[in-house]
């Protein structure tokens, strides 16, 4: 902002950036420095050399997760570059602190070839003991998180995909009981088949919904399609039970959840031919898919992704307590059973206060990290992927 420009506080917030690196430890004096480094940090650096496990007791690897991106998606500014994706990755590391307790670094990289991301996260990786992946477009972002995983035995979770699949999810669980209703009775319509489209209706799946309809621009995303992606066509080998193909408008004929995370708009007529008592997660920022004027027209329970509106689906509900809860045992990766905990965790927390504006707890609910924590920690042991 130059001078004579009006007073913007967003500015004003973020000048000098929003993060700071604090000691731990005391450095008053001779004996603290000795200790803090040398001669004192030797010995910890031998015993560590010696027994290569103890870097978790003795640094901070075990509660610090790194937040990765290439600037390449970032919210909906689309392709920015690594410099101007920095004020959102300083931002998702205070919301790590701030709702997990969780220390986190933002990293962003100025590289966008595939191959060239992963060499250079998995040289990072010693550091951490995680890796959140932050706005990276799809279908990259696919591949990056698989061949990281691959690669090393610290948690990548790629948090436009399954922080918003699991926040999706809880949310739905609990609309479908306020309802009266089980998910295997549901048939859910997604627009938007990029990260978070393909995540959603992979945890929908896992979750035992009755069956889920994928659409982008060209409409359902359908195996008689011969224009599909590698990660297009393998979701449609999970998804679309009922063969639909056509557009995203005739899909939502008789559906009984819409789920928006492309943008766009649709058009009322459509979202009139919903079966009855449907539910609406129009979570485009800031224009929803479906404004909730529209949608509580004809909807039972209607959710977006902001915060002036009821029923946010926020990923900060979910990655702070996913990672907090991995780092608690040091498991290796989070698995999909890690992920559906934490969407049973989170819907659990306001499961006893349900309503047709609240099928979802607040972000500032004290009580969602450290459910979705311990469900975490425990579904990691459960599944083999913990360590201590």
């Amino acid at each position: 902002m130059t001078d004579g420009e009006p007073f913007d506080p967003a500015f004003a917030l973020h000048r000098g950036g929003k993060m700071a690196v604090q000691a731990t430890v005391p450095v008053r004096d001779r004996d603290d420095l000795s200790l803090a480094y040398t001669p004192g940090v030797a010995k910890v650096c031998s015993a560590i050399a010696e027994q290569p496990e103890l870097v978790h007791d003795y640094t901070w690897k075990s509660q610090v997760v790194a937040v990765v991106t290439d600037g390449s998606a970032v919210l909906g500014l689309g392709d920015i570059g690594p410099e101007a994706s920095l004020p959102v990755m300083e931002g998702k590391a205070i919301l790590f602190k701030q709702f997990g307790g969780v220390d986190a670094v933002p990293i962003a990289l100025d590289c966008r070839d595939v191959d060239e991301i992963v060499e250079t996260v998995v040289r990072l990786a010693p550091s951490f003991g995680g890796v959140n992946l932050e706005d990276i477009s799809a279908p990259r972002c696919f591949e990056i998180e698989r061949k990281l995983q691959e690669r090393v035995d610290i948690p990548i979770f790629h948090d436009d995909q399954h922080g918003t699949a699991v926040v999706t999810l809880a949310a739905l669980r609990n609309a479908a009981k306020l309802t009266d209703r089980a998910l295997g009775q549901l048939r859910a319509v997604i627009s938007g088949a990029g990260a978070a489209g393909v995540a959603i209706a992979r945890i929908l799946t896992e979750a035992g919904i009755g069956d889920v309809a994928v659409c982008d621009r060209k409409g359902v995303v359908s195996t008689d399609r011969e224009d599909l992606t590698e990660v297009k066509r393998e979701l449609a080998g999970f998804t679309n039970k009922a063969g639909l193909t056509g557009s995203l408008e005739a899909a939502m004929d008789g559906a009984d959840v819409f789920i928006g995370v492309s943008g766009g708009t649709v058009p009322e007529e459509a979202v009139a031919k919903m079966a009855p008592g449907a539910f609406i997660f129009a979570m485009a920022n800031p224009n929803p898919e479906i404004h909730p004027e529209v949608a509580h027209q004809h909807a039972a329970v209607v959710a977006t992704g902001r915060s002036d509106f009821p029923n946010q689906i926020n990923n900060v509900l979910a990655f702070p307590g996913i990672f907090a809860g991995a780092l608690q045992v040091r498991a290796s990766r989070i698995t999909e059973g890690m992920k559906l905990a934490a969407a049973e965790a989170l819907a659990s927390v306001v499961a006893d206060e349900l309503s047709a504006d609240k099928v979802i707890p607040s972000p500032f609910d004290e009580r969602v990290a450290p459910a979705v924590t311990a469900a975490v920690a425990a579904a990691a042991r459960a599944e083999g992927v913990a360590r201590r």
